[in-house]
């Protein structure tokens, strides 16, 4: 398994440097092409009970200001680029994190930032992106220009999600120098230590020589973002789970902590 296409999330507002360049350097080591994209949107036209359009003016500038920036975005990332992998790019006033989702569909993987400030109009939602992409998102760490993942901490719960999350970080995995196996458990009993052990050999099969932390206790994200600093991690793996699917952002304690923990990648499936 490998990463053939990669998708980069470049949002509008932010310095987009680090991000490409971290884009451009995974391209690279898979022999992947890259495929950027970035969109923004302007508030819906507020309409009065006769048809008048209220701001009109203001909403046509802003979307001319964002037609703009995209054409800005688009040079500096093929300046990034520079040629050294197939590259395209696609821009749109729409939604960004509808966007994302939708030209998810030709990526093997997705890497994007979880923005500090969110605006739905001008940002994808890392988290809604996860669950929505139907592909492993990558998060990567707050101006990361490289993905090191010479150490690899897997959350690991025995959920569909957490199986998926192993299976596609695979690519990393193979060329990691240490992969720890981590889990919380109120209570380590056999079953819980069986899967852990399964996963374990799962990885020996893919070539991926890997260890254990079985760890007592209730499911704790900050737990989990502690061992992680301890093994001086620079890639989590992990599933993203959502307490309702109806409510995207209703995320499960770990996810949220992992999500909002900007000094380290994260490699998330759901």
């Amino acid at each position: 398994m490998s990463y053939r296409s990669i998708l980069v999330n470049v949002d509008i507002d932010a310095f987009p440097v680090s991000i490409i360049k971290l884009s451009v350097e995974l391209a690279r080591k898979f022999n992947a092409s890259l495929i950027g994209v970035s969109a923004a949107d302007v508030p819906p036209p507020v309409v009065t009970p006769d048809g008048m359009v209220i701001d009109g003016e203001m909403l046509l500038a802003e979307r001319d200001a964002i037609e703009k920036r995209m054409v800005q975005l688009e040079a500096e990332f093929q300046r990034l680029v520079g040629g050294s992998v197939a590259a395209s790019w696609r821009g749109s006033v729409d939604n960004p994190t509808r966007y994302v989702i939708e030209q998810a569909r030709a990526a093997d993987l997705v890497v994007t930032n979880a923005p500090l400030r969110q605006n739905q109009l001008r940002s994808a939602d890392a988290a809604s992106v996860t669950l929505g992409a139907g592909r492993p998102v990558l998060v990567a760490a707050d101006n990361a220009e490289h993905l090191l993942a010479k150490t690899v901490l897997v959350a690991w719960k025995d959920t569909k999600e957490a199986r998926r999350a192993v299976a596609d970080s695979l690519p990393l995995l193979v060329a990691a120098n240490e992969v720890v196996v981590a889990t919380i458990a109120a209570d380590p009993d056999a079953y819980v230590r069986g899967s852990v052990d399964d996963v374990l050999h799962f990885l020996k099969q893919h070539k991926i020589a890997a260890r254990s932390e079985i760890l007592t206790g209730s499911e704790d994200g900050e737990r989990l973002l502690e061992v992680a600093r301890s093994l001086r991690a620079d890639l989590i793996v992990s599933g993203a789970y959502g307490h309702s699917r109806l409510r995207e952002w209703a995320f499960g304690g770990v996810t949220r902590a992992l999500l909002g923990q900007g000094n380290i990648s994260r490699l998330m499936s759901a």
